[in-house]
């Protein structure tokens, strides 16, 4: 299909099941923080189905031709997975800044970080189950986690990513091994921290992707519009990933207003154009979408170019969430009559 339309990640949670308030009131949580939940168990699991059934059948509504299950189970895009691990002392959090540079609790690293268990993979049998879309679902990358952690053990911050990535690489390989059609991995702070990026993080990322049988993507953005405010007119680190084993980067576009040229250097791969601007509350036009994603043409060709928000939507009030995601897909079809495909 040309000019297929997916969700970057995650979907607005419904107010019955977190305080919204409480949630865009802070800084993403690193640690758990499970009092944004208005219910506990025993009735916290179900109600969290419920809100990702609600999520599914929102986005298929919608006409997305890929859909996740809406991280609706998530405080954050990172610390369900990244509290999961063995290695990591929650009881005694430690601090590290955050991309705003203000100081967040983060888990502490004490130990060999190893992955205990599968943490997404239900998730992921879930989504399989409700929907009969192709599907999506996100794992926080090594490099992102571990900026997100105190470091009290590793000799070096290389060792440690590459510990995390060998996490990460046995959590990919489970969620493709059950079904999953796309795994994407978040890296936004290899924007955030280009050096260290440089440095370590390429070769943590290519270690969480070896031996991938699959279709994986790699998220890279400038953080939530609800959080951080000013966005770059360009990204300090992206013509790298040419150099990543993945088959898809997901980057923004609409917020960023980003020159498009610099897509001309990541190697040929599939690009998700954010098109969606998550800092606006009015929803574009079908043209205002299909305008972003034509920018992108100038310099990829059609079939490298999936449509997709800037990033999460997990801030955004549902019904601008559903509006917005409405409008790209409209946008999709303008596109495919553009280029000759029947409707």
């Amino acid at each position: 299909m040309l000019f297929p339309t997916t969700i970057v990640g995650s979907y607005p949670q419904p107010e019955w099941l977190i305080d919204r308030a409480k949630l865009a009131g802070r800084f993403p949580p690193r640690v758990r923080a499970r009092e944004l939940w208005r219910l506990q168990e025993p009735y916290l699991a179900q109600a969290q189905d419920d809100a990702t059934l609600l999520a599914i059948r929102a986005q298929e509504a919608a006409g997305l031709d890929i859909v996740s299950d809406g991280e609706i189970r998530r405080e954050s895009y990172s610390n369900r997975f990244a509290t999961a691990l063995e290695g990591v002392d929650l009881d005694n959090p430690g601090t590290a800044l955050d991309r705003s540079g203000h100081p967040n609790p983060v888990p502490r690293i004490v130990g060999k970080i190893r992955r205990k268990h599968a943490v997404e993979v239900d998730d992921l049998k879930f989504l399989k189950r409700n929907t009969t879309r192709l599907t999506k679902i996100t794992v926080p990358g090594p490099f992102t986690m571990l900026q997100q952690a105190q470091n009290d053990f590793y000799a070096s911050e290389e060792e440690a990513a590459m510990d995390y990535a060998e996490a990460v690489n046995a959590e990919i390989r489970d969620l493709f091994a059950a079904g999953a059609d796309v795994v994407q991995i978040d890296e936004p702070y290899m924007q955030a921290r280009p050096e260290k990026a440089r440095q370590y993080g390429l070769a943590a990322l290519n270690r969480a992707l070896d031996g991938v049988q699959g279709t994986t993507c790699v998220h890279i953005c400038f953080g939530y519009a609800a959080i951080i405010h000013e966005r770059p007119s360009g990204y300090s680190f992206l013509p790298e990933l040419a150099g990543c084993r993945c088959k898809q980067v997901s980057i923004e576009t609409a917020q960023s207003h980003l020159d498009t040229k610099v897509l001309e250097q990541l190697g040929g791969k599939q690009v998700l154009v954010g098109c969606i601007d998550l800092s606006d509350m009015s929803v574009e036009t079908a043209e205002a979408v299909a305008e972003r994603v034509r920018k992108a043409l100038r310099h990829i060709a059609p079939e490298q170019v999936i449509l997709a928000p800037d990033c999460g939507m997990k801030y955004l009030p549902r019904e601008v969430a559903q509006g917005k995601l409405q409008s790209m897909v409209q946008a999709a079809r303008i596109l495919r009559q553009e280029h000759g495909v029947p409707q």
